[in-house]
Formats: C-alpha cells, sequence, structure tokens
C-alpha cells in the first residue's frame, strides 16, 4: 500500500511537469484514436447517426456531477440562441465525423480533421471581424493546400466521405468560433451542459430513423466510446492546466501518428504518401495558427497590463511603445 501510494505521487509530481503536462496530452491522443477506432468497428454493426447519439448521452452522464454541484442553475445562459446554435452546429459536426470514420481511413480522417483550425481562422475573420495577417493567411492557405493534396482533385474521384470529413471540421471550426463569443458571459460549465444536451438533441431524430436496438455487447462498445470521448477530454484539459498551450498545442497531431498504427493493425489501412504530405502540409500550417494565436493572447494581456500603468503613471508610455518595437 505504501508502494502505490509513493508511486502515485511521484507520478503525479511527474504530471505536474512540463514533460508529463506532454506526456498526459499524448496519452489522451492515443486515447480520442482508440475511441475513433472503436467508432469505425462499431459502425459495422450500428448506424453512425445511433452512435453519435449514445456517444452523446454517454458525454451528458458523466457530466451530471456538476449539475449536482452548480445545480440546474448550470443550465442558465446570457445567450441562449447562440447556445442553440453552438449545439446545433456541433451535433451536426459529430454526426458528420462519425459517418465519415465509418468509410473513410482513419489516418485520412484525421489528417482532414485537422483543417477544423483553418475554418475556425476564417470564421473568427467572417463573424468576429478579427483581423489576420499575412503570416496567418500564408498558414490558411497551406493548410488548405494540404487538404487538396490529400484529396487530389483531377487525379482521383473526391470521395463523398472526405469531403463529409471536411464538413465535419468546417462545423466543428465553426463551433470555435461561436465559443469565443459565448466564453465572454457564460461559464465552461454552462456552455458544456448546452453542448452535450443540444448534440443529443441534434441526433435523437436522424438515430430513430436507422435504430437497431443494441444488444449488451453493442452497449458496452457505445458506454466505452463515450468513456474514453470524457477521458481524453479530461486529460487534455489538465494537460493544459499543467503547461502553456503553446506547448501543449502541438501534441495533438500525434492523432495521425496512432490512427495510422492502429488502421494498419486493426483494419489494414496503409496510408498513402499523398495522405501523409497533406497531413504535414495541414499540420504545419494549424500549428503555426496555434501559436500565433498564443502570442497575441500574451500581447493582448501584456497590453492590457500596460494600460492600466499607463492610467496610473502616464509617462510610462514611452517605455510601452519601445518594448512594443521589441
Amino acid at each position: 500500500m505504501r508502494l502505490n501510494f509513493a508511486a502515485s505521487t511521484r507520478a503525479a509530481a511527474f504530471l505536474a511537469t512540463g514533460p508529463g503536462a506532454v506526456t498526459l496530452a499524448v496519452m489522451s491522443t492515443a486515447v480520442f484514436a482508440t475511441m475513433h477506432a472503436l467508432v469505425r468497428y462499431v459502425s459495422g454493426e450500428l448506424h453512425p447517426f445511433e452512435i453519435a447519439f449514445f456517444r452523446s448521452l454517454f458525454g451528458l452522464l458523466t457530466l451530471l456531477p456538476l449539475v449536482l454541484r452548480y445545480g440546474l442553475g448550470a443550465w442558465v445562459s446570457a445567450q441562449p440562441r447562440l447556445q442553440l446554435l453552438r449545439g446545433a452546429i456541433s451535433g451536426t459536426s459529430l454526426m458528420c465525423w462519425f459517418y465519415g470514420l465509418s468509410i473513410v481511413p482513419l489516418a485520412e480522417a484525421t489528417a482532414l480533421s485537422f483543417t477544423n483550425a483553418i475554418f475556425a481562422s476564417l470564421g473568427a475573420v467572417i463573424f468576429l471581424r478579427e483581423r489576420m495577417g499575412i503570416r496567418r493567411w500564408s498558414a490558411v492557405v497551406v493548410g488548405l493546400a494540404g487538404a487538396l493534396v490529400i484529396l487530389r482533385p483531377g487525379e482521383a474521384a473526391i470521395s463523398a466521405g472526405a469531403l463529409i470529413v471536411l464538413l465535419s471540421a468546417a462545423c466543428w471550426g465553426g463551433g470555435t468560433v461561436i465559443i469565443k463569443r459565448l466564453s465572454r458571459t457564460d461559464s465552461a460549465v454552462t456552455i458544456a451542459l448546452w453542448m452535450a444536451t443540444m448534440m443529443i438533441v441534434v441526433s435523437i431524430i436522424p438515430a430513430c430513423l436507422v435504430w437497431i436496438w443494441p444488444t449488451p455487447r453493442q452497449l458496452l462498445w457505445l458506454a466505452l466510446i463515450g468513456g474514453l470521448a470524457s477521458v481524453g477530454t479530461l486529460a487534455y484539459t489538465q494537460a493544459l492546466k499543467q503547461a502553456e498551450a503553446s506547448l501543449i498545442i502541438p501534441t495533438d497531431f500525434t492523432r495521425l501518428v496512432w490512427a495510422s498504427v492502429i488502421g494498419f493493425f486493426a483494419f489494414g489501412e496503409i496510408p498513402d504518401s499523398w495522405t501523409w504530405a497533406g497531413g504535414f502540409l495541414i499540420i504545419g500550417s494549424t500549428i503555426y495558427i496555434a501559436l500565433r494565436e498564443v502570442q497575441l493572447g500574451r500581447r493582448r494581456s501584456r497590453d492590457a497590463v500596460w494600460q492600466n500603468k499607463l492610467r496610473e503613471n502616464p509617462a510610462s508610455e514611452r517605455n510601452h511603445n519601445q518594448e512594443r518595437r521589441t
């Protein structure tokens, strides 16, 4: 017992460090890749829309302890219409993603899914009126070029599954943009509860149209899918709390490695060179966009601090301008 306690203490201390947080984030990507593989496996017996419904249902069940802690008031939102829109978009994204996983090789679907950050950047410009410099626009163009490399229009017929995965990524990117606006007024708990609830509402009618009562074995698989999704999310969130976002965000792209390994051993899938080439273009552009967002966030925080100082001491404006130039 003492050895187990000591080992747990050492593990907790390690996870609190930078390398430990990176390890936790990489483990979360392995969990997500395993969950996606299970979706592909179970889709051979159940329709992806039904799987999406059960994924949403079990996801809401995992959030019930939060309801017990904060009460029904946790659902109260300052922007309910925007919550409805975000839930509808996220529910559509989930169903498209699960359907795409059922017909697209894991590595290819994973590589295309990384375009969600690119779509989120475009959405921020269109709907939030954010400005993007030439470097971020260049990163977006490179990422879209990577998607075209994987799709290879003109060289091969573009599969419907690949387009569905891209639609899922676009919807997820749109949902990310809405979260930015919601986070100004609503708590993370409220946003999570609304999303889980709305995803059930959005997926239940399509699920009923293709409904097959799951067997006890299938129900266990569905519960495992929901559980893995929750565990992966918690692990990734904890990693972000323990280390800077610029250190954790790039680890998400190890999902492509996990998906390739699992796809090969579980389904006999071998990613072609186009998938790897396009995937690396998308990954490179998305890493740049993410790190640039972190950099701009730090600059905005510094500017806010300096604004407070300027109000107290206007003479410090010269030092502020000099620091921004450097």
